[in-house]
């Protein structure tokens, strides 16, 4: 018999605040279209965006996730010293090591918090979310912030056709806490490696560092295989997250997809058969795909809109790069 002591956090955990940050800078479809041969029109029709946001020097992985997470914390009502985790999902933080969530939790104020990052491309906010959940039903945490954070800017090549327009820069993040009723459903999440190379970075920085190649490292993909593959595999995974919360469409008051493609929301949508009083985001129109990101910035803007509010009931779910995808249900802060 195992001489461990149990441990047992709270009953359940839920989101208690949300906060996002976009760089200041918005660009156009037009500065898109001085390195790429296309028009507004197609980028329009292909993916919905209409403009994004790219940082400045200043705007940095770290200082970015400091707004956004300031905010969070301010929304939840509770002080920095009492986060007792801090995950920071990101695939555009330069440094190998240290975590940049380390120094997002030192500049903060929290008490120590336990840091660290994941990659998990654009599904990485929902897996950081269950993390989050985990902690704070373990007991090791009571409050944890997780990050969704990304500039994409600097992993575009602005030359390829097929992915100039897409990625945007931003930083979106909640507080995750206790709760006595169930606010964050089970996760159904996975990955599919032998689709690895659909979305992949164009090269390793070893082949940049010794000279192999020239051109700084980029994101690509294979963009059709992307779209069938987001579209009918991952309505299946949000209806089975539907599923294991004991929920139908009709229960939903809003989805949040990871925004990598308005074709690929309203695919999605058409296929789960969502009500019409499902609140869809729709925030990749004006942010562009900032991959982990982009579910807590599009869950922000909802909620500061209006077109969401607190205590609705949120279908949210991410896929990307690995393949990897991640979908639960949620209660809006």
């Amino acid at each position: 018999m195992s001489k461990i002591k149990p441990t047992r956090g709270a009953p359940y955990a839920r989101i208690l605040g949300v906060g996002g940050y976009r760089p200041t800078r918005v660009v156009p479809n037009e500065v898109i279209l001085e390195t790429i041969d296309s028009s507004d029109e197609w980028i329009r029709s292909r993916s919905g965006i209409e403009t994004r946001h790219w940082a400045s020097d200043d705007e940095t992985v770290a200082a970015m996730s400091i707004e956004a997470s300031g905010k969070a914390i301010a929304d939840a009502g509770i002080s920095a010293e009492q986060i007792g985790g801090v995950i920071v999902s990101t695939v555009s933080h330069f440094k190998q090591t240290p975590a940049v969530a380390t120094e997002i939790a030192d500049k903060l104020g929290t008490a120590k918090a336990a840091a660290f990052d994941i990659s998990a491309g654009c599904a990485g906010f929902v897996y950081g979310l269950t993390l989050a959940k985990g902690m704070i039903v373990e007991g090791s945490a009571e409050y944890v912030l997780v990050i969704g954070v990304e500039r994409l800017s600097d992993l575009t090549d602005l030359e390829d056709r097929a992915t100039a327009f897409l990625f945007g820069d931003g930083a979106g993040a909640v507080v995750v806490g206790p709760s006595q009723e169930p606010g964050i459903g089970p996760t159904v999440w996975g990955s599919e490696g032998d689709k690895s190379e659909t979305i992949k970075q164009t090269v390793p920085w070893t082949d940049y560092r010794s000279g192999e190649v020239a051109k700084f490292p980029a994101i690509t993909q294979e963009g059709q295989a992307v779209f069938r593959w987001a579209v009918f595999e991952m309505a299946k995974v949000a209806k089975e997250a539907l599923d294991a919360s004991g929920l139908s469409p009709e229960d939903l008051d809003v989805f949040i997809p990871h925004q990598a493609n308005e074709r690929i929301i309203d695919s999605m949508v058409k296929t789960l058969k969502l009500p019409e009083h499902v609140t869809v985001a729709r925030d990749v129109r004006t942010t562009g795909n900032t991959s982990a990101a982009s579910i807590p910035l599009a869950m922000e803007r909802l909620l500061a809109t209006g077109e969401a509010k607190s205590g609705d009931t949120a279908l949210v779910i991410g896929f990307g790069a690995g393949l990897v995808y991640a979908a639960t249900v949620v209660t809006l802060p």
